[in-house]
């Protein structure tokens, strides 16, 4: 070993000693068609003893280890003798550029420091534990929404807080489903497929189900882009078909997803999902159009709906009600609660339908209640009960 990468390897130790190690990259590989690209370190706090997590990043998938200093000394050595030429140490007190080439020549080039140690530097179990876990997470880099080190960028944390939320959410709607060893799920309208991604990734990687997930999305475009990252991530039953939810052509479901369907869109899926069984619905329906423009009140409610802003407001709850009283009449439960908005529509209901068993008497009850709302409201029809129709 020659004296400089000693002399580096040292000042990682030292670095390490003193708490002030910020991070270790290891870069620029000796082999061109290696699959290890990278390797980023740093120091974290395991069961109160401090330790090196190391990230070893591959094209496909990345591999997390945690060693003792000592160990990773060992490793670091040999890996900048046999896979990389470069490697950058970040500390509190300054930066160090280490750099080899194939004469074997190392140099050591010293910077003021660039970052600063946190309270947060070496905390391992972080305060706010998310579901969805950013160094694991592959299809997360694929998606923008992370970046080579696995960080999430300034401009998608709002995103990831939202496909945290809604992992949240199905965790807490399925944990009492009784599902085969398969799930199927559709998911009407899956965009640039941020949740889609995170559906398939909890159900297999996280409940170690058997699920297939189909995406519905009508721009070919992001078809393409959304099946092309699965392939990448090899999510292999995640796939995207071009479809309108009107449109679309199911397979046998256990599980609809349509989130922020514009106006009857949504009830296209509520009604493909009644017809296909599905044991559950979700949605999060957006635009409110199809009744508003009925709602012509000749009670007191007029006072209400003779303003824009409340009209537009009390035809979103109208709207939903009705439909939640159409899932109740064809045989689910339902609830109906908070989600959160995105960066497209500040609508942040979530209508929820898990099927159960319901009498006779039961759907009837509920069609009667959609009826005396209609006339109270002055409504001649809402859309999802023509599909029945």
């Amino acid at each position: 070993m020659s004296n400089q990468l000693q002399s580096f390897l040292e000042k990682i130790a030292a670095s390490f000693g003193q708490q002030q190690l910020v991070k270790l990259t290891l870069g620029n590989k000796r082999q061109k068609n290696a699959d290890l690209k990278n390797v980023f370190i740093k120091p974290v706090l395991i069961k109160n003893k401090p330790k090196l997590s190391f990230t070893y990043r591959n094209p496909t998938q990345d591999i997390f280890k945690n060693y003792d200093l000592k160990e990773s000394l060992v490793l670091i050595e040999k890996m900048l003798q046999a896979d990389f030429y470069n490697a950058d140490l970040f500390t509190a007190q300054n930066d160090l550029h280490f750099s080899a080439d194939k004469n074997e020549t190392i140099k050591i080039i010293t910077r003021p420091a660039s970052l600063a140690v946190t309270a947060a530097t070496l905390q391992h179990d972080k305060p706010k534990q998310r579901v969805v876990d950013a160094a694991t997470a592959v299809y997360l880099k694929e998606l923008g929404i992370t970046t080579a080190e696995a960080v999430v960028k300034k401009d998608m944390q709002d995103k990831f807080k939202q496909i945290n939320r809604y992992v949240e959410i199905i965790e807490g709607i399925i944990k009492d489903v009784a599902f085969e060893t398969t799930i199927t799920v559709a998911d009407m309208g899956s965009g640039k497929g941020y949740l889609t991604f995170a559906l398939y990734d909890y159900l297999t990687n996280t409940l170690k189900k058997d699920a297939t997930v189909l995406g519905i999305e009508m721009r070919e475009d992001l078809v393409n882009k959304c099946n092309h990252i699965a392939k990448a991530v090899h999510y292999d039953k995640l796939r995207f078909e071009k479809g309108t939810i009107e449109e679309a052509v199911l397979p046998a479901i256990d599980m609809l997803i349509a989130l922020h369907a514009c106006d009857t869109a949504t009830d296209d899926a509520i009604y493909k999902g009644i017809q296909a069984n599905a044991k559950v619905i979700i949605c999060a329906p957006c635009c409110h159009k199809q009744i508003r423009k009925q709602m012509v009140p000749e009670n007191e409610l007029k006072n209400i709906t003779k303003h824009g802003i409340l009209l537009e407001r009390q035809a979103e709850i109208v709207t939903d009600t009705i439909r939640s009283l159409i899932l109740e009449a064809n045989g689910y439960k339902t609830k109906v609660f908070e989600f959160i908005a995105t960066e497209h529509t500040p609508k942040n209901v979530l209508i929820v339908g898990t099927k159960t068993t319901r009498t006779a008497t039961e759907k009837q009850e509920n069609l009667d209640k959609v009826a005396g709302l209609k006339k109270l409201f002055n409504i001649k029809t809402h859309y999802l009960e023509t599909l029945f129709n």
